[in-house]
Formats: C-alpha cells, structure tokens, sequence
C-alpha cells in the first residue's frame, strides 16, 4: 500500500455477494464503507437474494446492488428442493455475467446463499475471494466455500475447526460504524435504569412475553425501569396492546431505528445471541442477559453467548428455562447490584473487536496485491 495521498486516488472495484438477514449483510455493509473510507474511487457493487429487505438497507447506505435467482433448499421439501436445485446453474451463469461486466478486483462472500455462486464464479474467472463467518459455528455455504476461496474472515475462534481449507484469520463481526465509537461511559446517578429488549430484527415471541410478564410482576412489588422495546413487525400489535392493557410503561416499537442510540441509554440489554447482537453489545460496553434462539443451526447462539458470558459480561438463561419470574429476579438484582454492571460492561468492552472492518478490508487488499 502506498501513502494515504496515493491510495485514495486508487481505482478499487468491490464485489460483496450475500445477504438474506440484517445479520448476513451489515457486516458486508461494514466492510464496503472502510474500502470506500480509504479509497475515494472505490466502486462497490452488492449481489444478493431477491428480499425486499436487502434492496432497501443496501438503497439507504448508498450502495449499488443486482439481485441473482438463488434460494436455499434448507426445509424446503422434495419438490420445491428439485426446483431450487434446478435454479443452480442459472444463478451460476448470473454471477458469470456480473463479475464479467464489473471485473473486480477482490470479491467478499458475507454468508446467504447468493455467496455460493458468486465465490465459485469468482474462482472460476480468476478473482481473488473470500468469505466472512458472522457465527461460531458456520453455515452450510461458507463450510462448502472454504475449498474454493483464497481467504477466510471468522468472528468467533470457536469457527476455525469447522473450516478444512483455506487460509483463516480470526477477525471479529464488523459492526457499523455508530457501534464502533465507544464512549466514555457516563454517570446515570439519577437516571431510571433503563432495560433494552431486543430479539433480533424479527421479533422474539417467547422473550417478549417472558419480559411481559417480568414487568408484571415487578410493577405488582412497586418496582419500575424504564423500557425500551423492540417487539418485531409480527408480534408489535399484541405486545403493544397487552402494555396498555396491564397498565406498563415502555417506548415500544416494531423497530429501532437508532439502535446504537438505544444501547447507550441502557443499563441492561436484554437479547437474542445473533453474531451482531454479541459483537454490538461488547463494543457498547454493555451488561446483558442472552437468550439464545434455540432452532439456530447447531444452537451456534449458544455458543455465541459463551463468549460474553466466560469473560464475565453477561448472563444466558436457555429458552426453555424462561419465565417471567426468572428474568424479572434478574433484573431486579442488577438493579440493586450496579457494582456488577459496571464489572460487566467492562468485560464486555474487553471482548469487543471494533477495528474488524479494518481487518477484513486489510486482509482483502492483501489479495489483490
């Protein structure tokens, strides 16, 4: 590389193939904004599925996407397996067709299933490539792309013995930008203690009736927080009407827009275990309870949690042990205790890995040189 001068005058074209959850794509998202900091002219094209949901994060960053036809055949059934299988080649002969028409220098597989046949497009045509695994334990395409790329980008080192080729560097989960600035933490002497529930950008049912009734109970014992909730677009109109109806207090949303905004105000963050969430949560430098999404493949958000919990920042409670009396005993003990909320908010910082985006995009121009 050469002086700063030089390398923003440099013409560096990005490929980023994946996507299908928020979980998948902010790390690619991540990782396009450090090349585009660092080179002015860089170009940056994302490949994804077809969801209306990638096309509308990747509009509002500024990013230029095209969609390929791909979907995964996990659950699927016989039938609808054959046709997704069918679609292969065609998608393959897609990604042909982009790499030829934007001829990257280096393209950067994020996990979902338009990754595949980008990356085996990319090896095919002579493209340097990697992939990044967002969880400690791998999906199915990033196990079957190791073999095929230069490099890859995991954030737990738990993954490494899951991967059979390649070359491996642990990196951490890129977070966007508002997360990696952390703060000195302020004084809240004052301040209500403030809980974050958030199950993921979906929504969780089960912890958002556990914390339902949590809150129940603790009004019940005249004890109070203030709550900030992100319900998901599914179970809003219920959680919001069962609110009103037992007479709680909470800004309670389908969304959160200001996520990072949110994990300040907190005292406690109340989550699922998403990659994101446990990388989000560490650079925010906040106490947690983690409740690990159970169908996750291989329960990986267990694992995920493990990190956060053995360095001391925070508690998992399985969903099958969930209730309402539980957490609301939980949080009525950090409420008492902030002692141990500052230990473990200080343990979560100690984990937190805010240059990954840095990294991955070190290790990207690595490949090109």
């Amino acid at each position: 590389m050469g002086t700063l001068e030089e390398d923003a005058k440099k013409e560096i074209r990005l490929l980023v193939a994946g996507g299908g959850t928020g979980g998948h794509l902010f790390p690619g998202v991540a990782v396009a904004k450090e090349i585009r900091r660092r080179f002015k002219k860089a170009e940056v094209l994302f490949v994804t599925g077809r969801r209306k949901m990638e096309s509308e994060v990747l509009r509002n960053e500024g990013f230029r996407q095209v969609s390929i036809a791909v979907e995964g055949m996990k659950g699927r059934g016989l039938l609808r397996g054959v046709l997704v299988a069918f679609k292969l080649p065609w998608s393959l002969f897609q990604s042909l067709w982009i790499i030829r028409g934007f001829s990257p220098h280096v393209v950067l597989g994020v996990g979902g299933y338009s990754a595949g046949p980008v990356c085996l497009a990319a090896r095919l045509m002579g493209v340097p490539s990697a992939v990044h695994e967002q969880n400690s334990f791998p999906g199915l395409t990033n196990r079957l792309l190791c073999r095929v790329v230069n490099r890859v980008f995991i954030s737990f080192e738990e993954s490494r013995k899951h991967f059979s080729g390649g070359s491996i560097r642990l990196t951490g989960n890129p977070i966007r930008p508002d997360f990696a600035a952390q703060e000195v933490p302020s004084d809240k002497r004052g301040r209500p203690f403030t809980v974050l529930v958030v199950g993921g950008s979906q929504g969780a049912r089960a912890i958002n009736g556990a914390f339902l009734e949590a809150m129940t109970l603790l009004k019940k014992k005249n004890r109070s927080c203030r709550v900030l909730h992100q319900t998901g677009e599914l179970d809003y109109p219920n959680t919001e009407a069962l609110y009103r109806e037992r007479g709680l207090e909470g800004e309670v949303t389908p969304f959160i827009q200001d996520m990072a905004g949110a994990y300040r105000e907190a005292d406690l963050v109340v989550s699922r275990a998403g990659a994101g969430a446990i990388f989000e949560i560490a650079a925010m430098g906040k106490p947690s309870l983690l409740i690990p999404y159970p169908f996750a493949a291989n329960r990986h958000q267990e694992t995920n949690a493990q990190v956060l919990v053995e360095a001391g920042a925070a508690e998992m409670i399985l969903q099958e042990n969930l209730t309402g009396e539980l957490l609301a005993d939980r949080i009525t003990a950090y409420m008492e205790d902030r002692a141990a909320l500052e230990r473990m908010a200080e343990a979560a910082r100690r984990v937190s890995k805010p240059d990954a985006a840095k990294r991955i995009a070190d290790g990207l121009l690595e490949l090109m040189a």
